[in-house]
């Protein structure tokens, strides 16, 4: 079995799944625990400066080995895998020459990854596929990045005369609720640049991202008993109702792709009394965004203007920005990556990021970070897999993004 594929089969044994809720760095005792193994795998396999911090970041480097100065460039992934669905006891499964055909995950509850539904399978005919079993999610996202960049790293340990400036790698907790360069120290990271190992299908490559916001939406009621009710009872479970036919219908994850924005419900939690309403919201343009999060207090305000009381309360936090604005003038170490991936043997897909990294934050923090692909594919969930051939192009494209650096 290829080393690569070994160690991700190791990580994803560990539960590191995060906690938005929790309220502490880590978010949860999984990733402490993982932080703390992937410590000591480091030292064991020849890093320098190995560090695991009090927030669990993990930090190490590779020392330079040519005379000459050239660029320190950075890798980094993330410990954590998404609240969305459990990452507890994950059992790997492996399709062998991939046929093109449905693979049934779980016979018991038949769960089937099918070609009709996630048309990409057909793109691995003959490949060797890593799937979930139905009951978990996998962990490719990112796992596969931490398992991709300590193989790249080891191989230049283990062989030395392969030329290279200094290295560092970082593993951080909690990207998955948004919070995983909250505690970065740039300055002890001290790269020119970085790549976050942190995209999805083989090939991706990304410099622009989504501006990001949370919006926490509290629906004060009044309940009494319904033989009573007349003019008495406020039901906010039904006005969470009317708030949420108040927002663009068809501007939700499920109906737009490419550049355009969207607002997310990703839950309710209520009843008569009291009911709170969770949304994201996303756009890649600055203006836009900021008439997104207008918007939705809009809506707020004239439920309260309707009912003549303050019912409804909005609470909006910025989460990240389009990292564009920060990576655009040090374009070239997009180029790096877009030629590396060509020298390995893969095309290229230039794309915006629907969604978030850690680079996202990090380019705004002083250290321009794009991001390119782990192989995953349908992350956060059941339907979840990675080929093992697209590991190996990661692999080889973080050497060669190495080896390019040496030459600026």
């Amino acid at each position: 079995m290829k080393e690569v594929v070994e160690r991700f089969l190791k990580y994803v044994k560990f539960d590191t799944k995060s906690d938005e809720e929790s309220g502490v760095t880590p978010s949860s005792e999984g990733q402490k625990i993982f932080a703390k193994e992937l410590g000591r795998e480091l030292e064991s396999l020849g890093f320098t400066n190995v560090t695991v911090d009090e927030n669990f970041y993990v930090m190490a480097e590779i020392p330079s080995n040519i005379d000459k100065q050239v660029p320190v460039v950075g890798f980094i992934a993330h410990m954590d895998t998404s609240p969305d669905m459990s990452g507890k006891d994950v059992n790997p499964k492996f399709v062998e020459n991939y046929d093109g055909g449905d693979i049934v995950l779980n016979k018991e509850n038949n769960i089937v990854l099918m070609p009709s539904e996630f048309p990409d399978l057909k793109n691995y005919i003959g490949k060797t596929l890593i799937t979930t079993d139905g009951t978990t999610l996998l962990g490719a996202d990112d796992k596969a990045g931490i398992a991709e960049i300590v193989t790249a790293m080891r191989y230049l340990i283990d062989n030395p005369q392969i030329p290279h400036g200094t290295i560092k790698v970082a593993f951080t907790p909690d990207e998955e609720i948004g919070e995983g360069a909250n505690h970065f120290d740039v300055e002890k990271f001290n790269a020119h640049f970085a790549y976050t190992v942190d995209g999805g299908a083989i090939g991706e490559l990304e410099y622009e991202n989504f501006n990001a916001a949370s919006a926490k939406v509290t629906i004060k009621g009044r309940n009494v008993h319904p033989g009573t009710a007349k003019n008495a009872m406020v039901n906010s479970a039904l006005i969470a109702a009317e708030f949420m036919r108040g927002l663009p219908q068809n501007e939700v994850p499920e109906n737009t792709e490419g550049y355009e924005g969207f607002y997310h419900l990703t839950s309710i939690k209520g009843d008569v009394e009291s009911t709170e309403l969770s949304y994201i919201i996303r756009d890649f343009d600055k203006e836009s965004f900021e008439k997104r999060k207008n918007f939705i207090q809009q809506i707020a305000n004239k439920i309260n203007e309707k009912y003549g009381k303050e019912l409804v309360s909005l609470k909006v936090r910025d989460q990240y920005y389009n990292m564009k604005e920060k990576v655009e003038p040090s374009k070239y170490i997009v180029d790096i990556a877009h030629e590396a991936m060509i020298e390995a043997g893969v095309i290229p897909k230039v794309t915006p990021i629907r969604g978030g990294t850690d680079g996202a934050r990090l380019s705004f923090m002083g250290l321009p970070t794009p991001n390119f692909f782990t192989g995953g594919h349908n992350f956060h969930g059941k339907y979840e897999f990675i080929p093992v051939e697209s590991m190996e192009k990661a692999v080889e494209v973080i050497l060669k993004v190495v080896e390019k650096t040496t030459k600026l």
